[in-house]
C-alpha cells in the first residue's frame, strides 16, 4: 500500500522529536525507501511557507525526492477535481492573492493515480471542500496519521 502525506500530518509528525522517537523516523524511513511513501511538491512548497521553522522543514529537504512533481494523469486529476464547481473552494481567495501553494488537489490526486491512501489531518465536514469530502466524492482512501500508523502496526 501507497500512503500519500498531506502537509497536515507532517505537521503532526513534528511533534514526534526524533531522538524521543527514533522508532516513528526509522519507520518513515523504511517506507519512504521501500516507496511505500510519498508526497507531493507542493507540500514542500506548503512546509517551507511555515513561519516556525523546526527539524520538520530540514527533514523534508532532507528527503526531497519522496515529494513527487505531478506528472500528466495527476494533472489531469487534478483537473477532475476543479471541474466540481463546489471544489473550487479549495483554493482559497487569499491563497489566489498571496501566491501561497496549495497541496491538496495534488495530495488527492497523486493517492488517486497511484491507487494510495491520503493520510490527513483534516476531518469531514458537511458540504465542505476537504479533502476528506473530496476523497469520498472520487472513491479515495483516507486515514489520519493514527490511522496510517495502526495500518501499518505500529505500536510505541
Amino acid at each position: 500500500m501507497i500512503y500519500v502525506f498531506d502537509t497536515s500530518s507532517f505537521l503532526v509528525l513534528k511533534n514526534f522529536y526524533p531522538s524521543r522517537f527514533p522508532s516513528v523516523w526509522s519507520g518513515m524511513d523504511h517506507l519512504i525507501e521501500a516507496q511505500r511513501l510519498v508526497s507531493v511538491r507542493e507540500v514542500l512548497n506548503e512546509l517551507d511557507s511555515y513561519n516556525d521553522q523546526d527539524f520538520i522543514q530540514e527533514w523534508a529537504k532532507a528527503h526531497k525526492p519522496l515529494f513527487l512533481t505531478p506528472g500528466r494523469e495527476e494533472l489531469l486529476m487534478v483537473s477532475k477535481i476543479f471541474q466540481v464547481e463546489h471544489f473550487k473552494a479549495l483554493i482559497s481567495r487569499q491563497s489566489i492573492l498571496k501566491g501561497t501553494p496549495v497541496a491538496d488537489p495534488f495530495v488527492i490526486a497523486a493517492a488517486h493515480v497511484k491507487k494510495g491512501i491520503v493520510v490527513t489531518q483534516e476531518t469531514k465536514q458537511p458540504n465542505a471542500a476537504k479533502i476528506p469530502n473530496i476523497c469520498d466524492h472520487f472513491g479515495v482512501e483516507y486515514v489520519n496519521l493514527e490511522g496510517f500508523m495502526e495500518k501499518e502496526g505500529w505500536a510505541f
